[in-house]
């Protein structure tokens, strides 16, 4: 969330045979080409597109008819952002991210993505019947993480903790050392700013927590 480094990821190409065919099957590959990123807890997502175009437009509409589950609250749903400016071009983007709109736009989207987080965190904490399991220790959710306990009924999902609690805490290294395991396991993991509202309330709890399930295979 908070990384400066700009990579390719991966490029997509149109195809089709009508216009409407190589439309629909480009917002589709552009889909699949995100769903790695996503499993990896990943969910602001910025879409740069030239001044006077429908492009993001379009995509956006489509994700809305086809692909709901991605705008829909929950935690599988992403926050999109809009930004005009050209991306088709690594150097275009690196000149993109430095921009103050692209700051503006990233700001407010990971801001609504980290609300998002703590609403979840929120329902869990009001209703047993949530079917989430909220651990709040660092011991706790290393035992979860590591599968200490061969027969724990619990699946870790999400590791979300502030950058306060990583910048202040002694135990960086096992922070760290958790946040990658994690993320090798498919784990998601997320960093959220300590002074946006989630924050704030995330650091009332403590500053990290990991979302678990019930675990069904060791439960049969």
């Amino acid at each position: 969330m908070f990384s400066e480094v700009v990579k390719l990821d991966g490029t997509v190409e149109r195809g089709g045979e009508s216009e409407r065919v190589k439309l629909y099957d480009f917002h589709e590959s552009i889909v699949n080409a995100l769903r790695p990123t996503l499993k990896e807890g990943v969910r602001s997502i910025v879409i740069a597109a030239p001044a006077r175009t429908d492009y993001a437009a379009n995509f956006l509409d489509h994700i809305r008819k086809h692909h709901a589950w991605l705008v829909r609250e929950g935690p599988n749903a992403a926050t999109f952002g809009e930004l005009v400016g050209s991306a088709g071009q690594l150097h275009e983007v690196h000149e993109l991210v430095k921009t103050k709109g692209f700051r503006e736009v990233i700001g407010e989207t990971t801001s609504r993505d980290a609300g998002s987080i703590v609403a979840a965190l929120e329902k869990s904490l009001d209703s047993d019947d949530s079917g989430t399991v909220v651990s709040y220790s660092l011991e706790e959710i290393e035992d979860l993480v590591y599968g200490r306990h061969e027969r724990s009924s619990l699946r870790p999902e999400h590791v979300v903790l502030t950058d306060k609690y990583l910048a202040d805490t002694k135990d960086r290294g096992r922070i760290l050392r958790l946040l990658q395991i994690s993320k090798n396991k498919g784990i998601k993991t997320t960093i959220i700013n300590a002074e946006t509202r989630a924050g704030l309330r995330l650091s009332q709890l403590g500053g990290l927590v990991c979302f678990a399930k019930p675990n069904r295979k060791k439960r049969e």
